[in-house]
């Protein structure tokens, strides 16, 4: 006979409430391994089950003939541990739980939460596995790991392909380089594009993000062409680096579009030819091309550059002669807009960000992986991105006069 101190299930109340006081003041977990409300826990799944089933038997009852049919068992991970769970199962295989799905192995949501959370932190699978088994007693395969890190994969392709505002202030467009493994298991290099945008409201977004094998301006139109079909009608401003054909591909989509070329990308490409003794004189000379007040005075300081260097440096000077339609776009506005467009710093700020998540990988398994990560990071840093730009009011009321009619054209 069960003495009065027992539950339906068995168990002593009187003990279970003695060792959860215990354990409560001891500040071990209830429902860990070991804690004293485990058992009960446990008993209450089951008993919830074993009701779920005997509803689906008596509401199916006229449709079929239908019987349990014995149970299985499942280990079941929660944010408080581990249990084996005594599943019943029906003889038809129509039985479907709700409280614990067929192949659910995680009960708790926020478990999943801090998987994916570690995950987007840029923690490797291992290391997640480890964590998981050290803070909540559950032992969780990389098989597991992965799937669940896989759930993130639709709302990848959901953001991917996601509406966005017809008009973007000023965007910025760059690349970063992965290692990426290819189908056949060979590690080539990915180009991840980005599209970094500033709202009417002067607050960021991502507005896309897309894998290549390499950068090239083709593949440019291709992302430009995709902003357009997601309902990009117009962009002001777009800040790119030194790719050729990049300034064309952007021509094609928004013919409007002022392209300025990023002048640090310029800086760099210049070094690069000029040997260690001049660098320092021929960035001299530079400095005083994009700092110059108006685009006249920096004209007259290029054509002394070009005389002075043309003779030992011919590729040098050239090349800023060639680009100098787009390198010399944000002369055209005030300093606030001159700081945010002549250099890409806004979206390589972004970029460092990334790099501070992925700089612990080798090689990507496949290009989703790569995806999956930089999702889940770029989530994250767009969080914080609430507030307008600095002195946006200003900026905006300059950019609709410098723009006069563009914006209310969209509307």
């Amino acid at each position: 006979m069960k003495s009065k101190a027992e539950t339906p299930f068995g168990f002593d109340y009187e003990a279970v409430k003695n060792k959860a006081l215990e354990q409560l003041k001891s500040g071990k977990p209830l429902l860990g391994k070991e804690g004293a409300l485990a058992p009960l826990f446990k008993s209450f799944l089951e008993a919830a089950l074993e009701a779920e089933l005997e509803s689906h038997l008596q509401q199916n009852r006229e449709v079929e003939v239908n019987r349990r049919n014995g149970h299985g068992i499942k280990q079941l991970r929660t944010s408080e541990g581990s249990m084996d769970l005594s599943t019943p199962r029906d003889r038809s295989g129509s039985f479907e739980p709700e409280i614990v799905k067929k192949r659910q192995t995680i009960l708790a949501d926020n478990l999943e939460h801090k998987i994916i959370g570690l995950y987007g932190l840029g923690m490797s699978l291992r290391d997640i596995s480890s964590h998981i088994k050290e803070m909540y007693d559950s032992d969780i395969s990389h098989s597991v790991l992965s799937e669940i890190t896989d759930r993130v994969i639709p709302a990848v392709k959901l953001w991917q392909s996601q509406g966005l505002d017809a008009l973007y202030t000023i965007v910025w467009l760059d690349a970063m380089y992965y290692k990426v493994k290819d189908e056949s298991g060979q590690v080539t290099t990915r180009c991840l594009y980005n599209v970094l945008g500033i709202d009417l409201d002067g607050r960021k977004h991502i507005l896309g993000m897309y894998v290549s094998e390499s950068e090239g301006a083709k593949f440019w139109l291709r992302v430009l062409t995709d902003l357009q079909q997601r309902g990009v009608k117009d962009i002001l401003i777009a800040c790119i680096d030194n790719l050729g054909g990049f300034e064309e591909a952007i021509g094609s989509i928004y013919p409007k579009t002022e392209v300025q070329s990023c002048i640090v990308h310029q800086i760099r490409n210049t070094l690069k030819y000029v040997v260690y003794k001049d660098s320092r004189e021929v960035m001299t000379d530079i400095k005083k091309i994009y700092q110059a007040p108006n685009k006249q005075a920096a004209e007259i300081h290029l054509d002394k550059l070009e005389q002075k260097w043309s003779k030992k440096y011919p590729a040098v000077t050239r090349s800023w002669r060639n680009n100098w339609h787009k390198l010399s776009t944000f002369f055209k506005y005030s300093e606030d807009i001159r700081r945010l467009i002549y250099t890409t710093n806004t979206i390589e700020g972004y970029h460092r960000q990334i790099r501070k998540v992925t700089k612990t990988k080798g090689a990507f398994p496949h290009d989703m992986a790569l995806l999956k990560l930089v999702y889940l990071t770029t989530q994250r840093i767009m969080e914080k991105w609430t507030k307008p730009l600095p002195n946006w009011s200003l900026t905006i009321q300059q950019l609709s006069i410098m723009f006069e009619g563009r914006m209310a054209a969209i509307f």
